[in-house]
């Protein structure tokens, strides 16, 4: 477990060795407050919460996360330092790990500077502090699947376009499985248990259960359920593509 933290700190590291780590942060900030203050017309609403900051998040996820995780993987096997980085004294999880962590982190400080939001609802009003709270965890929670997913779509290929749209188009799929459009196009035709199961996968779905405040172990379990899958299926394709 130690190789893990060290390969993360070193992944965390170059990140901000490049300024691409500060301009995704800013893009982030900017495009939170955006959506919450204009788009989400957090003015006019009269109510000091962060309801509209949060349910942008998903959507924000899809398209920034991706971008993210596309060189994690990609990357190292166009360069051809896969080979050098499984050489080292590290398992193959050992290294899955500390770069879905070091990436992980990376989103969740992105993430913790979108505090002043907070701050400033507090300012205006008198907001639900509890729920603000479980819908950042829930938030970090989220991004850690779409991040998972990122990064196995990465290890699946040395194309980093094809990694980001791959990525992209699984996590879309996720977000939208539990919409009333989706599921109606299912209800002609499938069974009962197999639209539920649909609907159950939804991120859309489970992360706007958390906002609302009420934190369910079975969320909880599902979003880190659907990282500890990804991550073991990226395993395997690290495995099975590291000499190719």
């Amino acid at each position: 477990m130690n190789n893990t933290w060290i390969l993360c700190k070193r992944e965390l590291h170059a990140y901000f060795v490049t300024p691409m780590a500060f301009i995704f942060i800013a893009i982030f900030v900017a495009m939170t407050g955006a959506f919450t203050f204009y788009i989400g017309r957090f003015f006019d609403r009269g109510q000091a919460s962060l309801e509209t900051f949060f349910s942008f998040h998903p959507w924000l996820y899809l398209l920034l996360i991706p971008a993210i995780a596309m060189r994690l993987w990609a990357e190292e096997r166009k360069s051809g330092t896969i080979e050098q980085l499984l050489t080292l004294p590290v398992t193959t999880t050992e290294a899955v790990l500390g770069k879905f962590f070091a990436a992980w982190i990376f989103c969740g400080i992105g993430l913790l500077l979108t505090f002043p939001l907070w701050l400033t609802v507090t300012f205006l009003g008198d907001p639900d502090n509890g729920v603000i709270a479980v819908s950042y965890l829930g938030s970090f929670l989220m991004s850690g699947a779409f991040l998972a997913i990122g990064s196995c779509m990465s290890a699946l290929t040395k194309n980093q376009i094809i990694a980001f749209i791959s990525a992209a188009t699984v996590c879309f799929i996720f977000t939208l499985s539990g919409l009333d459009l989706v599921l109606n196009f299912f209800r002609t035709w499938a069974p009962s248990f197999l639209v539920d199961t649909i609907a159950s996968l939804s991120f859309l779905v489970r992360f706007e259960s958390v906002t609302r405040g009420v934190i369910e172990i079975r969320d909880l379990i599902f979003f880190i359920s659907m990282i500890c899958f990804w991550l073991f299926v990226n395993v395997i394709a690290v495995d099975t593509k590291k000499a190719i």
